[in-house]
């Protein structure tokens, strides 16, 4: 039998929102054969002997990659690195699913799909793209004429030393969080992405690290990629959903209003400079599925 396992890491400060994903991911039946594994990344004993009755197995998140003292900061950006070294912490599995802990899961129908996305080695993984996407790139026009384009592929790449032909390589390609992933134990990926995370985090800073790493794993490697749809890693601050009342789900604002897999914080929700992934009590406008101005928030309840 495979053995499947979801991993993620956390910190003291995130621990909230660390349980809110075990409770998602639990009130799925589904989940019964599936283990929850998590990287402590500055989380506190007591916080580690609640969720020990709550996961399958815990362990201390390392630098697997040695960078400059100066460069370490926070225990918490151990997940810029260590996440690229998952069957080294958790060697028991086949499959692999990362989560990001401020993300959590909306519909099980996704997670099916992450583990059948990456049989055959190959890396299942979402892109940043979408119907009702705006905006994908900077532009400063240089005597109004000129364009000096900025996305966020081509600004981590020239902050990380890769070569000029290499970040314009990258620089359009669709964005890949990789906040959501999945990966078998035995896949090639794994050390390729190791390959060019070491190159990233040699000259750039500790952050984005991973995610550039993996952009050009896919995009200049072309390590073997299925790519999922938007829905199964919905990042919320770059396009709100909308909310079904009668069924209590989060679906697509657009027709056909597909239902979200997986909502994912990354880079906060913010109301009067208070992020909603630190304070539960923050609520946004959002419209239901029939149009109705709603007020909510966007962490997991069980209600």
């Amino acid at each position: 039998m495979t053995k499947k396992t979801i991993v993620t890491l956390a910190d003291s400060n995130y621990f909230s929102l660390l349980e809110e994903l075990v409770q998602s991911i639990r009130k799925f039946k589904q989940s019964e054969n599936i283990d929850i594994c998590v990287l402590d990344a500055g989380l506190t004993n007591n916080q580690i002997e609640s969720l020990s009755t709550k996961v399958t197995e815990i362990k201390k998140a390392e630098w697997d990659i040695e960078i400059p003292f100066y460069k370490k900061g926070k225990e918490w950006l151990k997940s810029q690195v260590s996440r690229a070294f998952i069957p080294k912490y958790f060697p028991n599995y086949d499959k692999y699913l990362w989560i990001d802990c401020d993300a959590w899961v909306n519909s099980w129908n996704c997670i099916e799909n992450y583990f059948k996305a990456c049989e055959k080695n190959k890396l299942g993984i979402t892109q940043s793209i979408g119907p009702g996407y705006k905006n994908l790139a900077k532009v400063n026009w240089i005597f109004g004429k000129i364009a000096s384009i900025k996305t966020q592929n081509y600004k981590h790449a020239k902050m990380s030393g890769l070569s000029e032909n290499d970040s314009r390589k990258i620089a359009f390609a669709p964005h890949l969080n990789i906040g959501v992933f999945s990966l078998m134990k035995n896949s090639p990926c794994w050390d390729i992405w190791q390959k060019n995370l070491k190159k990233t985090l040699s000259k750039g800073r500790v952050f984005g690290s991973e995610g550039l790493a993996i952009n050009i794993s896919v995009y200049i490697d072309n390590i073997d990629t299925e790519f999922l749809p938007l829905s199964h890693n919905w990042i919320i601050s770059h396009l709100m959903p909308v909310y079904d009342e009668n069924n209590k789900t989060f679906k697509e604002p657009y027709i056909p209003h597909n239902e979200i897999g997986i909502m994912h914080l990354a880079a906060g929700i913010w109301k009067n400079g208070v992020d909603m992934r630190v304070d539960k009590n923050i609520k946004v406008n959002i419209k239901s599925l029939e149009g109705k101005n709603l007020v909510k928030s966007l962490r997991y309840s069980n209600n």
